[in-house]
């Protein structure tokens, strides 16, 4: 399916896998709302970019109606903005395990909230940037992890809601991916972690496949790793 004229918002825009997914959308013909809290257009033509916390309804709502009154409407909206922070639960500051809670699970219920009343009556997408983490319990990751299966429950029960009424919901679950969210504090990791694992463009290019999926069909999850990743439980 060409996606060519539709409109997509982008949170976390700025960097990573959302600056990826932004200029590969771009390259097929998408119209841009990006939202990053550097308000970076990343030298797109056209794209409508506003500096926005997720963490601020109010500022989400304002990009999505900017962007919508720009292009008439808003057919994709991908959360991607996500921080993390590891370590044994109890040592764990009370600022991460906000911030975690507050920007993965309630960022992503507030990027949604704000697009949709946009995207009814136009056979959207909406594309939740979870984790492996999301699917499974994981050691020193417990609030991080709390938070990723908080959005895998959120997409998928919301499918139910938004499915008759032509908008599908998905869930794109990445292990690890060589981005500075991989170096984060608390994981012990150095830059030589990097080289084995999946580019920002490699998870964009999945969203990308979703997103051309034929319309009678939807895909609620994908799971992806890297081959240096062992199995986990």
């Amino acid at each position: 399916m060409s996606l060519d004229g539709k409109v997509a918002v982008i949170t976390g825009a700025s960097r990573g896998i959302g600056a990826a997914l932004a200029r590969m959308l771009h390259a097929r013909g998408v119209n841009l709302g990006l939202a990053s809290r550097s308000g970076d257009d990343l030298g797109l033509a056209g794209a409508v970019a506003q500096p926005c916390d997720v963490r601020d309804l109010d500022a989400l709502t304002r990009l999505c109606d900017a962007t919508a009154e720009a292009f008439g409407g808003i057919d994709i909206v991908v959360a991607n903005a996500g921080v993390g922070a590891y370590g044994p639960f109890l040592e764990l500051s009370r600022e991460h395990l906000d911030e975690m809670l507050d920007v993965n699970l309630k960022g992503t219920l507030y990027a949604i909230r704000a697009a949709l009343p946009h995207m009814l009556g136009r056979d959207g997408d909406v594309i939740t940037l979870a984790s492996e983490a999301g699917r499974r319990g994981l050691p020193n990751e417990a609030v991080y992890c709390a938070s990723k299966f908080g959005q895998v429950g959120f997409t998928r029960a919301l499918d139910h809601e938004l499915r008759e009424r032509g908008i599908r919901c998905t869930n794109i679950c990445p292990g690890g991916v060589a981005t500075d969210f991989a170096l984060d504090e608390g994981r012990g990791r150095t830059s030589d972690v990097l080289p084995g694992m999946m580019t920002a463009e490699d998870v964009a290019e999945v969203v990308v496949f979703a997103l051309e999926r034929p319309r009678h069909l939807r895909i609620l999850e994908t799971a992806l790793r890297p081959m240096t990743e062992a199995a986990w439980g």
